[in-house]
């Protein structure tokens, strides 16, 4: 593996930093966008009934503030649930865009990556080529020992380049289509507590 990284070059180091660094957001982002995590199961129900039974106070909303990031949306809501249907949609949506930051986080470090590597091939590419006619202007062409050390690292660097930055993309693609689904189920929510709330739908057991 040293040899690899060794024939490839100086710019294999970045390329394999951008590597581990894509590794550790994909694991993290697949740890922290779970539905369990952002939507626990039963969160409006429980949400509901306490509000019903008048048995919501500052405590309770502490909790949920902290439990999801769907219950900070919920909580913002309901703290102003004594106000205009209006005052309540604005504190959730105030709240809501720092909650899809949250969700987003590191996604744009990860497109990043996604999109710097294979320049970075390429400029292993680049350099390993410049090498190899500097090698022919100084040897000619009768040692391929030369030419075949600049050609592997220009292909090498490429290679790892590529191999990089195309699970990123993908990674990065996925984690941003998850995130959207995951707001719109929470701009349900938000409405549906919104519409309990001021009387305009009735509290369903699903």
């Amino acid at each position: 593996m040293f040899e690899f990284v060794k024939a490839g070059g100086w710019l294999m180091l970045p390329i394999i930093t951008c590597s581990v660094v894509a590794s550790a957001i994909v694991l993290e982002r697949f740890w922290s966008l779970q539905r369990k995590r952002v939507m626990p199961e039963f969160l409006m129900q429980q949400i509901l009934r306490l509000h019903r039974d008048k048995k919501l106070d500052k405590a309770d909303l502490k909790t949920l503030r902290e439990s999801s990031p769907l219950g900070q949306i919920l909580a913002a809501g309901l703290l102003n649930h004594r106000h205009s249907k209006e005052v309540m949609k604005e504190s959730i949506e105030e709240v809501g865009r720092q909650v899809v930051l949250e969700l987003e986080r590191y996604l744009n470090t990860l497109g990043t990556i996604a999109s710097i590597t294979p320049l970075l091939g390429l400029l292993g590419t680049v350099i390993g080529m410049i090498k190899v006619f500097g090698a022919i202007v100084t040897a000619g062409v009768g040692n391929p020992g030369i030419l075949a050390g600049g050609i592997s690292e220009a292909l090498i660097t490429t290679a790892t380049g590529l191999s990089v930055a195309i699970p990123s993309l993908m990674f990065h693609r996925y984690f941003m289509g998850l995130v959207e689904k995951l707001v719109v189920a929470m701009e349900e929510q938000a409405l549906k507590l919104i519409e309990v709330i001021h009387g305009e739908r009735e509290v369903t057991s699903e």
